[in-house]
């Protein structure tokens, strides 16, 4: 083998020398960029061999007691799951949202909700570390009463359930947005944002879940939304229930069943509906796809949990999706 390289060695040198000007520059050019190729082919094989990937990730696991990917995503359907993004990971997000498939606004006319878009949402988000991570996002909101909101979270895994040991995943998640929207000129609505103060709206939220095996995964979340300003037959304070479901059905695919039930004293928001949304789910390696039916418009707590007027048995529910594109630096 030592032969054969100074052999090759030899050659090169021989013909190198017999080149002229303009064949050593091309020679100087090719093989740099053949031997990056050939670096980069062998990343992106082993990368898009997730059947390899797979392999090591379970592997990996049964060499720990966490229990890990109580869920696939950071989030369910509309709201958050007990999952972070791991150190150093960049995910990129696009959320959309049509127009009501039956009811007074949806039907052939406007293509089962297909001309119309209730939402949509760009986000970034980055691990900090294994268990922390922050997020920022821009929708483009509802109108209901929201438009132009942007919308930031910090969000912590604090118990990570075990196979001998602690029984949950404990997550918190701390979420403000603000609407940058042109007030309205009518004082009676709640965008018409007399202070500034008044565009703002806060979310406190802890996500507490349970992995059965392979066989599904459940959350409850506890929600406080607090908004600056609302309607006279509103409450600023307002406590919500999140329920969440996730049955996978193979190995990249699962169903998901999501819910959150609003508290209020009786008589106030006599015209909300509760969010309600069911979703099918895949994973690819690096990427994230979820496609749903919802009556909630619109995305981020502070609008699908005390801004939700839609009812399954009106037809007023639409399809949704969400991809997300993680990046991780080599």
């Amino acid at each position: 083998m030592e032969m054969l390289k100074i052999c090759l060695i030899r050659i090169l040198e021989v013909n190198y020398n017999t080149f002229d000007a303009m064949k050593r520059n091309l020679l100087l050019a090719i093989v740099p960029a053949f031997f990056y190729l050939n670096s980069y082919s062998q990343v992106d094989e082993t990368a898009t061999d997730s059947s390899l990937v797979y392999k090591e990730y379970t592997e990996e696991e049964e060499d720990t007691n966490l229990v890990e990917s109580t869920f696939e995503s950071t989030r369910v359907i509309n709201g958050h799951s007990t999952e972070t993004l791991r150190k150093g990971v960049w995910e990129f997000r696009v959320e959309h949202r049509f127009g009501d498939i039956a009811g007074t606004d949806g039907g052939i006319q406007t293509l089962y909700g297909l001309d119309n878009s209730s939402d949509i949402r760009l986000a970034l988000e980055y691990g900090i570390s294994d268990n922390l991570m922050v997020g920022f996002g821009r929708s483009k909101g509802t109108g209901s009463p929201y438009r132009s909101l942007l919308d930031g979270f910090v969000k912590y895994k604090i118990l990570h359930q075990q196979k001998v040991g602690c029984p949950v995943s404990v997550t918190g998640i701390a979420t403000s947005t603000y609407s940058y929207m042109k007030a309205s000129s009518d004082m009676s609505q709640v965008n018409s944002f007399p202070n500034w103060q008044h565009r703002l709206a806060y979310v406190t939220q802890l996500t507490i879940a349970r992995k059965f095996g392979h066989r599904f995964s459940i959350a409850l979340t506890p929600t406080l939304v607090h908004r600056n300003y609302v309607a006279k037959d509103d409450v600023n304070t307002l406590f919500a229930l999140g329920g969440a479901i996730s049955f996978p059905i193979s190995r990249k695919v699962a169903i998901l069943v999501e819910y959150y039930q609003t508290f209020q004293d009786e008589g106030i928001r006599t015209q909300n509906t509760n969010s309600l949304g069911v979703a099918i789910e895949w994973v690819t390696f690096g990427h994230n796809f979820t496609i749903n039916l919802t009556n909630s418009k619109g995305f981020v707590e502070s609008q699908f949990i005390p801004y939700t007027f839609e009812s399954w048995s009106k037809g007023q529910f639409r399809l949704g999706f969400c991809i997300g594109r993680k990046f991780e630096k080599e």
